[in-house]
C-alpha cells in the first residue's frame, strides 16, 4: 500500500481532495521505526504535526518515583504534534511505539501555510484535539481517582474498543499485553495487576493467554 493510501486513511484528511492529499504525500517524509522505540521525551519534543499511518503508540508521563502512567493509546488515523496555532496536548509526554509504526512528519510551516487556505480543515483538527484531550482527561481522572482495579478496567475499555478484533462474545485486544506491561501503563505493580486480573478473569469479564487479552464488553460495563 502507497503513501498517499495510508494519507486517505486519516481521519483528520476524510474531507480533503485527492490533489491536496498529493500535495501532503510530497510535503512528508516516511519513516518506519520498530516496537518499543521512543520518537519523543520532554526533552526531545520538536514542533510540527506527525501522522500515525500504520502501528500503535502509548503517550505517558512519568512520576518522580519512576512509575509510568499513560495518557493516551493511539492508532493508524491518528495525529499528534505541536505547533503555534494548535496543541494535541503531546508536548510533556513520552511517546512510544507498541509494535512496528510508520509515521509521516510535516513541518510546521509546512503545515500551517496549507490550513490558510483550507479553513474546513482547521476545523476538523479542533474536533480531533478534542476528541483526544478528552481521552487523556478520562485516563487521568482514573489515575489520580480510582483504584488499581478501576485503572486497569478503564484501560482494557479503552484498548478493546480500539483495537478490539471481536471474538464471539469478546474482543481481542490487537496488541502483546504483558501483565508488567499493564503495570507499566497504570502505575501498579506486576503481582497487584496480576491478581486483579485473575478475579476479573474468574468473573468472565477477560480471558488471558500468552501475551494476549479477550475483553467481554458488555459484562465490563457492569464494572465501570
Amino acid at each position: 500500500m502507497n503513501k498517499l493510501w495510508y494519507l486517505s486513511q486519516i481521519s483528520l484528511f476524510e474531507a480533503l481532495s485527492m490533489e491536496e492529499l498529493q500535495e501532503i504525500e510530497r510535503m512528508t517524509p516516511m519513516t518506519t521505526i520498530n516496537r518499543g522505540e521512543l520518537i519523543q521525551t520532554p526533552d526531545t519534543f520538536r514542533e510540527g504535526l506527525f501522522l500515525l499511518k500504520e502501528g500503535k503508540l502509548k503517550l505517558y508521563k512519568i512520576n518522580p518515583e519512576g512509575k509510568q502512567f499513560i495518557v493516551s493509546i493511539l492508532g493508524a488515523g491518528n495525529v499528534f504534534g505541536e505547533i503555534d496555532s494548535f496543541s494535541l496536548g503531546t508536548k510533556d509526554t513520552f511517546i512510544e511505539t507498541m509494535d512496528e509504526t510508520i509515521l509521516c512528519s510535516l513541518g510546521k510551516e509546512q503545515f500551517e501555510q496549507f490550513l490558510v487556505d483550507r479553513p474546513h480543515l482547521a476545523v476538523r483538527i479542533m474536533k480531533e484535539l478534542s476528541r483526544l484531550l478528552k481521552e487523556r482527561d478520562a485516563m487521568l481522572a482514573q489515575l489520580a481517582l480510582g483504584n488499581v482495579k478501576g485503572r486497569i478496567l478503564h484501560l482494557l475499555k479503552t484498548l478493546a474498543e480500539k483495537f478490539g478484533i471481536p471474538e464471539g462474545a469478546y474482543h481481542k485486544i490487537d496488541m502483546p499485553l504483558s501483565h508488567q506491561e499493564i503495570a507499566n501503563m497504570i502505575g501498579s505493580t506486576r503481582e497487584t495487576v496480576t491478581t486483579v486480573l485473575n478475579d476479573l478473569s474468574k468473573d468472565g469479564v477477560i480471558k488471558t493467554g500468552r501475551m494476549s487479552v479477550h475483553v467481554n464488553l458488555n459484562h465490563l460495563s457492569e464494572y465501570v
